[in-house]
């Protein structure tokens, strides 16, 4: 066994309260640091730890000895009045560990809720408070939305409830009426409790287990919402419409009112609360032996975090809950007999880190980090996975159109690649041979532990259909059940909800609940599966535009990441300090040609054979950054970039580049022009101007203007970064397709068919476009949207439900891969080519969209 050893290296701070210390030896993987060691901490806080390994893992666990350097000296968020002594800015981002304290004398007269900038005086270590002072009064608190409202409303997520729904949800008590009890079993005598994240405000499932002679008796109570939403109100009707609630950074759009998704329907602490319960009974070898479902009323003995969990299954006492210890540590043991069954039947195990982003007061992202899973995550998932599982059973044996939670295998051409990524690697298991979810699981134990095992997880996601609601079951190839469904979270599914009243209609006969049609449920899985795909896109939209936003302030700096994908137009690196990825373009890789080896999956260089392949670790700098459209550019560390024209557009450069090829032209045209003047290739495979052409009595006016553009279409150059350019975004967000050839065929055939011919004009000497042609180029964009209205009016009319699953391009897809998905599609138009005219190719010139997960620290499975 290791010996403890003393690293150096910079924390992370999860808001339940544990951290992850990431140390300044690339070669050692990141360490867990439980909560008692992150007393006074911060987030990007530099200290010293003692680390050593975890009994039986290969994981490492560490207790933080001193802080070197602190990472936060200013803060920004809303002053709050506390009283007539002091305010706070309150940890919002959970990013601190405790509020910061500012006294009113210090406050520069700040209003309530007034966005300030603070300086920090005293940090929360050695028994000092957390104080500090305003430095600047910002003004009012700027809307922390801004790029959230964008993204809802780009993809039509109805945000407003109706005033219907409004009016319905006004009548709601703060409490359940005690008539509501009749013909309930009463649970409140059992010590149910929720595990959630510290940042969770509405609590849909609570758990309790206990030992019998026959094994473990597991309760899973989930709150009943369908005893409140009836079929047909405004409410079920906006809920419908939802499909789900959206989950982005300190902001949620719920799926039910307030009063309901954080009232009646909470399962908050000691509080009595209606539920729908699953009764499941469990041998010692994890075999489910008997199931029941039933309406109870119940209470919630204790709001438990993820953190705080695993500080009690990790051994430690925590006083508040004494109550309920033997609770989580029964929960603990049943998850891990659970966690074996399922894992040897064949269930695969991707562990893929979340993205965790921390929000200032302001809207801004301070920090980004990989919000990892502990084993309190995996229990509360097992817990649900049990109970799902039990109400697909019981639904497929009373032989009732019901709606199922399906995930269906691989296609053969998605494993085939796959296993392509893991021979690169070095795998040498064959995944063509036995079940396909053993084998893979295989595969990937051969890298546990390795940097390119998240790698490796990520592809084999991506190699993965995706999952969604049909009534058709077919089981869940990921999870390895043959029946599997959504019953655990209906405050924030409505899938959830329809489930719960079919088990209503069928436990209790004489109950106002009904069965649906077949046709009914098939509409409902296709509109929820659109819901569900909507929710995702826009989460991982606003993820994209926060890192963007994020990595603005470090342009220009350097970082060390691994490369997560190659493609034919560049490489993707992802960062090891942040959970950030970003492409470094074909074009910006050096000054050597490179060309895609499909076959080893790779970029080589023609001259050098030179690689670059998925799992090199690579030294870049960050070139540019686009909040607008979440996108960000890497280079190779110690490229330089050169200066762009601040004054002009994309468009006007492109059509600037269009008018200098007609010059150029009619310049070779001109007597006494020689025709073998063209220019010449350089190594890079970049075209050179000037040399022969450039020297041979031209003005120096002449001179000047090539040499201008020989500066525009020259390769960076590696001689250090300038830092002061205010404008970068046309370097790497603009259209790159090369159009040279294309637009020189566009004269030739104008010359033939109407006897064009590019002319010399008397201001061929100017430095800028000709406005008049210029605006000819630029014109078609002004009827384009006219033709779009137009065609709009010819289309077909469609119900609201219809329209938007017809809009989502929802389909049963084999094929379906991330390669393909909307968030990666791209039109790349061949026009020499009639037949691939809007071809679809994956080159969106543009970061990948990071993976992330939605909801609120659940889990996927949740």
């Amino acid at each position: 066994m290791q010996k403890k050893k003393l690293l150096n290296g910079t924390i992370k701070r999860h808001p339940d309260g544990f951290g992850f210390f990431i140390p300044d030896d690339p070669e050692h993987p990141d360490v867990y640091i439980p909560r008692h060691s992150m007393e006074g901490i911060m987030t990007n806080d530099k200290v010293a730890v003692e680390v050593f390994p975890e009994k039986g893992t290969e994981r490492f666990r560490g207790e933080i000895i001193r802080v070197l350097n602190r990472g936060t000296k200013t803060v920004v968020g809303r002053f709050y009045r506390m009283n007539d002594r002091v305010g706070a800015i309150r940890d919002e981002g959970k990013g601190w560990g405790q509020d910061l304290k500012i006294k009113l004398e210090d406050s520069l007269n700040a209003k309530d809720k007034e966005l300030v900038a603070a300086e920090i005086l005293t940090y929360p270590d050695e028994g000092k408070t957390f104080t500090g002072k305003v430095t600047e009064i910002i003004g009012d608190a700027l809307d922390p939305l801004t790029d959230i409202k964008r993204v809802i409303r780009s993809n039509n997520i109805p945000l407003e409830f109706s005033k219907a729904t409004l009016e319905e949800a006004s009548h709601f008590s703060e409490l359940p009426d005690e008539k509501d009890f009749k013909g309930r079993i009463d649970l409140r005598d059992k010590n149910l409790i929720t595990i959630d994240g510290a940042t969770a405000k509405d609590f849909d499932d609570a758990v309790y287990v206990e030992t019998t002679e026959e094994g473990f008796l597991l309760y899973v109570a989930i709150a009943d919402v369908s005893h409140y939403v009836k079929i047909g109100s405004a409410i079920d009707k906006d809920a419908y419409e939802r499909g789900t609630s959206v989950y982005f950074p300190n902001y949620v759009v719920p799926m039910l009112p307030e009063v309901l998704s954080n009232g009646l329907c909470s399962l908050n602490p000691h509080v009595p609360r209606l539920c729908l319960v699953a009764e499941m009974l469990f041998d010692f070898t994890g075999e489910l032996k008997t199931s029941k479902f039933y309406e109870a009323v119940m209470e919630s003995k204790a709001r438990v975090t993820y953190g705080e969990a695993q500080e009690i299954i990790d051994g430690a006492d925590i006083e508040k809950f004494s109550h309920v210890k033997g609770n989580i540590i029964l929960l603990a043991d049943l998850a891990k007999i659970l966690m074996a069954k399922r894992f040897k039947e064949g269930s695969l195990d991707l562990e893929i880190p979340e993205t965790e982003l921390v929000i200032d007061g302001a809207g801004v992202p301070v920090d980004i980090q990989r919000s990892e899973r502990l084993f309190s995550h995996r229990l509360i998932e097992e817990m649900m996975l049990a109970a799902n599982v039990a109400v697909a059973k019981f639904l497929s044996s009373r032989n009732i159109p019901a709606m199922y939670r399906i995930h269906e295998p691989p296609n053969e051409q998605a494993i085939a690649l796959l296993e392509k990524y893991l021979a690169n690697f070095g795998g040498k298991v064959k995944l063509n041979q036995g079940k396909l979810q053993k084998r893979l699981t295989k595969a990937l134990e051969e890298f546990e532990n390795r940097p390119e095992a998240q790698i490796l997880n990520i592809l084999t996601l991506r190699s993965m259909s995706q999952a969604k609601y049909s009534m058709n079951n077919v089981g869940h190839f990921g999870l390895g059940f043959e029946f599997y469904t959504h019953f655990t979270s209906p405050i924030r599914r409505y899938p959830d909800l329809i489930v719960h009243r079919l088990i209503k209609n069928q436990v209790m006969p004489q109950s106002r609940y009904r069965l649906m049609s077949e046709d009914d449920l098939s509409s409902a899985s296709t509109i929820l599966s659109a819901a569900e795909q909507r929710s995702t896109k826009a989460e991982r939209q606003i993820h994209s535009i926060k890192k963007a936003r994020f990595m603005e302030k470090f342009v220009g700096q350097e970082f060390d990441g691994m490369i997560s994908s190659v493609a034919k137009f560049g490489v993707f690196v992802l960062l090891r300090e942040y959970d950030v990825d970003g492409l470094i373009r074909l074009d910006d890789l050096g000054g050597d040609r490179y060309e895609y080896d499909e076959e080893n999956l790779r970029l080589v260089a023609r001259k050098s054979g030179f690689s670059y392949s998925i799992g090199d670790m690579i030294r870049i700098q960050v070139a540019a950054a686009d909040p607008e459209l979440g996108q960000i550019n890497f280079l190779p560390a110690g490229v330089e970039l050169e200066e762009e024209d601040e004054e002009m557009t994309d468009a006007e450069v492109s059509a600037d580049k269009f008018l200098k090829k007609l010059h150029d032209q009619n310049r070779q045209q001109r007597p006494g022009r020689r025709e073998d003047n063209r220019p010449k290739q350089s190594a890079s495979g970049r075209k050179e101007r000037g040399g022969e052409r450039g020297d041979r009595g031209r003005g120096e006016r002449d001179r000047d203007r090539d040499q201008k553009r020989d500066r525009d279409e020259k390769p960076f150059k590696k001689e250090g970064f300038k830092k002061d350019q205010k404008k970068q975004s046309s370097r790497f967000f603009a259209d790159t397709r090369q159009e040279r050839e294309g637009q020189a065929r566009k004269v030739e055939k104008a010359e033939r068919a109407h006897g064009f011919k590019p002319q010399p004009r008397e201001d061929d000497e100017q430095r800028g476009p000709n406005q008049d042609l210029l605006n000819m180029i630029l014109g078609p964009e002004r009827y384009r949207g006219q033709s779009e209205e137009t065609s709009a009016k010819d289309k077909p009319k469609l119900s609201k439900k219809l329209m938007f699953a017809e809009q989502s391009k929802l389909r049963d897809n084999d094929n379906y891969s991330e390669m393909n998905s909307d968030s990666l599609k791209d039109r790349k138009p061949d026009r020499q080519n009639t037949k691939k005219r809007g071809e679809t190719s994956n080159d969106r010139r543009g970061v990948r969209k990071a993976r992330v997960s939605s909801g609120r620290g659940k889990g996927k499975t949740r």
